[in-house]
């Protein structure tokens, strides 16, 4: 049996993080219901500290999601006030194609990536960055 999934990033500032890996991957960031938010708080189900604003309106601080346009395909950024510290030990590939990887590697890093390095292993090549919060991920 096959089993849906999503991918969780822990990080400080996940609304930042979820736009820019929206904008990366060409998915979308996830509407959060305002109006939801406030009754929440409103009723004394959450508090005041449980939220933020991002963009000028208010969201839930804990985090942020993003879903491919067309798939059920989901990454969640969730608020971790710790700085990421160490390698991560699971990372996502973005298969570019060869004749693209140098031109996303450009964008990316303008776009506030970092490049680590070039790497190979027999016919296979790949670039590994970091995002604007560290985390490595791999372009193919």
């Amino acid at each position: 049996m096959a089993y849906d999934f999503q991918v969780t990033v822990d990080c400080t500032e996940p609304h930042t993080l979820a736009d820019w890996w929206a904008e990366t991957l060409g998915w979308n960031v996830e509407p959060q219901d305002e109006a939801f938010i406030k009754d929440m708080v409103a009723k004394g189900y959450a508090t005041d500290d449980e939220t933020t604003h991002h963009r000028g309106k208010l969201v839930w601080r804990a985090g942020s999601a993003i879903r491919h346009p067309e798939t059920e395909r989901r990454m969640l950024f969730q608020f971790d006030a710790s700085a990421k510290t160490v390698k991560n030990r699971v990372h996502v590939d973005i298969r570019v194609g060869e004749e693209n990887r140098d031109a996303e590697r450009d964008k990316l890093v303008a776009r506030g990536a970092t490049f680590l390095w070039a790497a190979s292993q027999g016919p296979h090549s790949w670039f590994t960055l970091t995002d604007p919060e560290g985390n490595e991920f791999c372009i193919t």
